[in-house]
């Protein structure tokens, strides 16, 4: 039995793989650490979730000046030609505040008296420092039940996507004012990667009052290593993180490792990084490699159209002419109503539907904008027509080709 060659060390450098915890590196093909670059660098479609700590000096009401910091570093990514979505804390401490209260409550009625003083002041101050950049911004209030529900996620949805394209910033937190227990999103962290996947964002980014995931708690652990780069959804990831790291928010590491793992199911990378760093954004936005990196395996267009494929159930089918089942085979172009020639079952908007040829063989399936009854109103006309014959219009597409999977 022949011996085998002692392996050559590599002539390149890279981080440290942690071998202690069994973390997978960041890169599969180990990259010299002058060669790695931020996650956010080539992503046009960012969420941005900024803790309450970093906007309300620990609990001691809003910071104006950490505000305009964070408008004015959003309003250098937008120069760049991202598009932001802000997922910010702070209404429950703003409102702590206002009402004297020196301890989180924990009665969701309290949260919610809270909530509901607190967001006056965080919204109006948002407002008038992002004006100083010439950038509006609209609020935005959301609870679980408003994206598990798929005709109002949709709306959300396009909602969101309308007020990026026109410019403007949302401005998004927990509508905790009607929230109970079983709805509630609990933790910006979470609300931060249902919006990710709600818009498709190419990144997440979390930003705390802690320089990002370490493999214990460096405050207690003086021998805890720093991770700079994971794949997000690593269970190692999950038994390191620790609990609540402070009385005034309400998630610790575990909610960012968490949705991280959620945000990568569509496709996003997220970046954990301190709020404390200065110019955090724009300086990730540029290529430095800042806080803890986790990778979505995954592209984000495959990871939507498998999702689609597989774990939705389909709710209705619509019959295409011999030019549509074309358009869509050869040139990967939407569904639009005047190919469709006749609708099956019963669906609603955003319901998985399945688009047949005329022998009955499925040649892709999507999501679809329009009601059965609606289909059946505009198929077999033009795009132009729907305003006209429903008296509105949600998309010039029946199934746009982004929402579709060819079978």
């Amino acid at each position: 039995m022949r011996k085998k060659k002692p392996m050559q060390k590599s002539k390149r450098t890279h981080h440290k793989a942690f071998c202690k915890t069994g973390l997978e590196v960041y890169a599969r093909e180990l990259l010299p650490l002058s060669k790695m670059k931020s996650l956010i660098v080539d992503a046009k479609y960012l969420v941005v979730k900024v803790g309450s700590s970093l906007v309300t000096n620990n609990g001691e009401g809003l910071d104006r000046a950490a505000l305009a910091a964070w408008a004015s570093q959003i309003a250098q990514l937008v120069k760049q030609g991202k598009q932001v979505v802000l997922v910010s804390s702070g209404a429950v401490a703003e409102g702590m505040q206002r009402l004297g209260w020196k301890k989180r409550p924990v009665a969701v009625n309290e949260l919610q008296a809270a909530a509901a003083v607190g967001q006056m002041g965080l919204v109006q101050m948002y407002e008038s420092c992002f004006s100083e950049h010439g950038l509006h911004t609209a609020q935005v209030l959301l609870t679980h039940d408003d994206l598990a529900d798929r005709k109002r996620y949709l709306n959300a949805r396009s909602t969101l996507r309308t007020l990026l394209d026109l410019g403007v910033i949302p401005i998004i937190n927990e509508n905790d004012t009607v929230v109970t227990d079983e709805i509630r999103f609990g933790d910006n962290d979470t609300l931060g990667s249902l919006v990710a996947n709600l818009i498709e964002a190419d990144a997440l980014v979390i930003l705390t009052d802690q320089s990002g995931l370490y493999s214990a708690d460096p405050r207690k652990n003086p021998e805890a290593q720093f991770i700079q780069h994971a794949v997000a959804g690593d269970l190692a990831l999950e038994k390191m993180a620790g609990g609540a790291g402070s009385a005034i928010g309400s998630g610790g590491m575990l909610t960012k490792i968490l949705a991280a793992k959620r945000a990568a199911r569509s496709g996003a990378h997220t970046v954990i990084a301190s709020g404390r760093e200065a110019e955090v954004l724009v300086r990730l936005a540029a290529g430095e490699v800042l806080g803890t990196h986790l990778r979505a395996e995954q592209v984000k267009t495959l990871a939507k159209k498998q999702w689609i494929a597989d774990h939705l159930r389909v709710s209705g089918r619509v019959v295409l002419d011999a030019g549509a089942v074309k358009v869509l085979r050869d040139g990967g172009k939407s569904l639009l109503p005047i190919g469709v020639v006749s609708v099956e079952g019963s669906f609603e908007r955003g319901d998985v539907v399945a688009c047949l040829d005329a022998q009955g063989q499925e040649i892709a399936r999507g999501l679809v904008n329009y009601t059965a009854a609606e289909t059946a109103r505009i198929l077999r006309k033009p795009s132009s027509e729907i305003a006209g014959i429903l008296g509105y219009v949600d998309e010039a597409e029946l199934i746009h080709r982004d929402n579709m999977v060819l079978c």
